[in-house]
């Protein structure tokens, strides 16, 4: 386990920011490729905007629910979000982002709030831990999820972990935002 204290704050929030890049992609990427996050995100409403950030003005992702029920990032979005998931503190985030501490486990020690509807706040987190399942390597996952997900076989995971980096990747040279 990495000692917060260990590493630098500069290093953290450069860190979280890279981060919370990859995983507000993989979140987008996620809702394209895997049936359990794609029916997850079907039960928000169509223009839904939902958001994870560090407070007060640290790193953040933006993204909307789209007419076809997938998720798309928002680059310059002003307006509040329908949900904004809020790190409390920049080393709070460094603790989930890092996989010492799962996002739930944060949200029980109160290191996270949700600014919006609960049950949509807890929806985007089974997203998270579904993308965290599939693209980390199984004894990582299982300190980041609350359960990892016993009917996930090592054939699905590679190939969901696949599309999803191959789309990760790919969206960071196609850069359309």
């Amino acid at each position: 386990m990495i000692s917060t204290k260990a590493v630098k704050p500069t290093l953290q929030l450069a860190y979280v920011k890279l981060m919370m890049d990859v995983v507000g992609r993989g979140l987008v990427m996620a809702s394209q490729v895997d049936q359990e996050v794609q029916q997850e995100v079907a039960k928000f409403p169509v223009g839904y905007v939902l958001s994870m950030k560090v407070f007060p003005h640290g790193p953040q992702f933006v993204a909307r629910v789209t007419e076809s029920q997938q998720l798309e990032l928002l680059s310059d979005y002003k307006t509040k979000p329908d949900l904004t998931v809020i790190f409390k503190h920049v080393t709070h985030a460094f603790l989930v982002f890092s996989f010492q501490e799962g996002t739930a486990q944060a949200f029980a020690n109160d290191r996270i709030i949700a600014d919006g509807d609960v049950s949509n706040a807890i929806r985007l987190v089974r997203c998270l831990n579904k993308i965290e399942a599939l693209i980390l390597p199984k004894s990582i996952a299982a300190l980041a999820v609350k359960r990892y997900p016993t009917d996930l076989s090592f054939k699905e995971k590679i190939s969901s972990a696949k599309n999803i980096y191959l789309k990760v990747a790919q969206s960071y040279f196609n850069r359309s935002e």
